[in-house]
């Protein structure tokens, strides 16, 4: 091992002072009034003044809330004469920290879901009593058909015989009331309850972060397939199991919603960016949004808006009361509006192939037209529209790709600033550390985001390039072995004080819940390069 008198005297070590580790969250577009509808933009206005949470929280859980009711019951077709499909089921993902009104902004968009859910138990109830009465006679007009077709089989009229099975199969007796939402469950109870509710289902999660770490096992990887698959919401899986037998799952309509913190879903975005498990969970949640904290909190305590909800709750119900069909109606985009959604097509095909994001950023942005048109599709139906989605609702659709484009980059930007992250964790524990120390020994402590030794390696690279480490790689010995890299702390941070050296991020300023568009757009934001160079370098 070298000493510590050579490590004090390596190279990097001659600055004079560090640099602050200093993390910055890319800038977001803003919300505008004129990306919803105004049956949903009530209620997602009252609930973000009533809750006190950023207004992108109501209004993605909102579109989920909405693309969930009407499931299977529609689709659109991009192209006027290829038969590319896209579902109108989306996933989001509500990000922010614990005090961010995630979770009230969640509830009160589930609200009218929950209602409807409570409507259709209650209907169910009320005709359980004639569906068993019902049920019985089922048996015995089956018990006298099985008769008379045994005679006849018998008689060696095998045909007849049939025909009478045929005409007497009772019709299937719905078991369950139907069903929307779905909270916790195993995959295979997943698949039962897709199979029984043909329309599709919504999971709701208020913490995101526990399906993703029951899908991050191992034990865990056919169930992520599968889920992976419902994104899609028009395929079909199958299931073969030794004690359950064979599962076929015909409509794979699922929707996704959750809240999620940011250090949790950092390990998601690291793990894709590494390649570790890159198979396209983090992209397909399409409706992701990190807002800004909202600068100025204020008292509200005023009573929900009635006519907000009734007009929210009316939406839900229409598509609700739509009976479900075999084969969906499928709407294509109006003559004005195809060439306006090809032309925006063109764009983004060739932004994501000039090569200035990382291959994970343009994964998810390969995914945006089935989001836009999806939320096309949406925004025509809502307006009365069925027969083809018209150049207004594509217009609004495409309002949200630079939208959900700032947040997204701003999420994958975690891979960035990560490092910096851990590198706090390193300095706020350097008594715990000993003079010197290798990237091992950090390991071996077992420090929150610092179990892996990637992490740890780029946290100490970060202290390095910002002065707070010295680094130093012995020479191999004379029995052989790898070289072994030591750190040491820099002379430099003893004179300055740790607060000043560890700068937090600053919270930039929220602008209004709901602010009005004005002519001047916002600045776009910059775009992820695929290998960032830390500050220092």
């Amino acid at each position: 091992m070298s000493d510590t008198k050579g490590i004090l005297e390596s190279p990097r070590s001659t600055a004079k002072s560090v640099i602050p580790l200093e993390t910055r969250l890319a800038s977001v577009e803003p919300f505008l009034n004129d990306m919803l509808p105004p049956d949903l933009l009530g209620y997602v206005a009252d609930v973000a003044e009533r809750t006190q949470s950023p207004i992108e929280y109501s209004a993605v859980s909102v579109i989920v809330m909405v693309s969930s009711i009407i499931g299977a019951k529609f689709t659109v077709r991009p192209k006027q004469l290829d038969n590319w499909t896209v579902a109108i089921n989306q996933w989001g993902a509500l990000i922010g920290p614990p005090s961010s009104m995630k979770s009230p902004a969640l509830k009160e968009a589930l609200k009218p879901i929950t209602a409807i859910e409570k409507e259709n138990a209650a209907v169910f109830k009320a005709k359980m009593d004639d569906t068993l009465l019902l049920a019985e006679l089922s048996k015995i007009d089956e018990k006298a058909a099985k008769a008379e077709a045994e005679a006849l089989y018998k008689e060696g009229h095998k045909e007849e015989a049939l025909v009478v099975l045929r005409e007497a199969k009772p019709e299937a007796v719905q078991s369950k009331p139907e069903r929307i939402t779905i909270n916790d469950t195993t995959v295979e109870k997943l698949g039962e309850l897709l199979n029984e509710n043909p329309n599709g289902m919504v999971v709701v999660r208020d913490e995101l972060s526990g399906l993703i770490a029951k899908l991050s096992r191992e034990d865990s990887q056919l169930d992520r397939a599968f889920l992976l698959e419902c994104f899609d919401g028009l395929g079909r899986f199958t299931y073969d199991r030794i004690g359950r037998g064979t599962i076929v799952i015909d409509n794979c309509m699922l929707s996704i919603l959750g809240g999620i913190q940011p250090s949790k879903i950092a390990i998601l975005v690291r793990q894709a960016m590494r390649g570790n498990k890159d198979d396209g969970l983090i992209q397909r949640l399409q409706l992701t949004v990190w807002p800004d904290p909202i600068s100025n909190w204020e008292w509200k305590d005023r009573a929900p808006s009635k006519p907000a909800y009734e007009a929210y709750y009316k939406v839900l119900h229409t598509f609700h009361d739509i009976p479900i069909t075999d084969h969906p109606t499928a709407l294509h985009f109006s003559s004005e509006a195809q060439p306006l959604f090809a032309g925006w097509m063109k764009e983004l095909q060739n932004d994501i192939r000039s090569d200035d994001y990382h291959s994970v950023v343009q994964s998810h942005l390969a995914k945006m037209p089935k989001t836009i048109a999806a939320l096309a599709l949406q925004f025509e139906l809502i307006g009365g529209g069925r027969n083809e989605v018209g150049v207004k609702a594509l217009s609004m659709a495409l309002k949200w790709y630079p939208f959900l484009k700032s947040h997204a980059l701003r999420l994958y930007s975690i891979a960035v600033t990560s490092s910096i992250e851990d590198a706090k964790r390193i300095l706020r524990r350097r008594s715990k550390l000993g003079e010197i120390f290798t990237c091992r020994d950090v390991r071996r402590k077992g420090w929150a985001g610092l179990t892996e030794m990637v992490d740890v390696t780029a946290a100490l690279d970060c202290l390095v390039d910002h002065r707070y480490l010295i680094e130093q790689t012995s020479s191999p010995s004379a029995s052989g072995g790898r070289p072994t890299t030591h750190y040491c702390w820099s002379p430099a941070l003893g004179e300055t004080p740790l607060k000043t050296a560890i700068l937090d991020t600053p919270k930039p300023a929220k602008p209004a819940a709901i602010p009005e568009q004005g002519n001047q757009k916002p600045p776009k934001p910059p775009k992820l390069r695929k290998t960032p160079h830390p500050p220092g370098k």
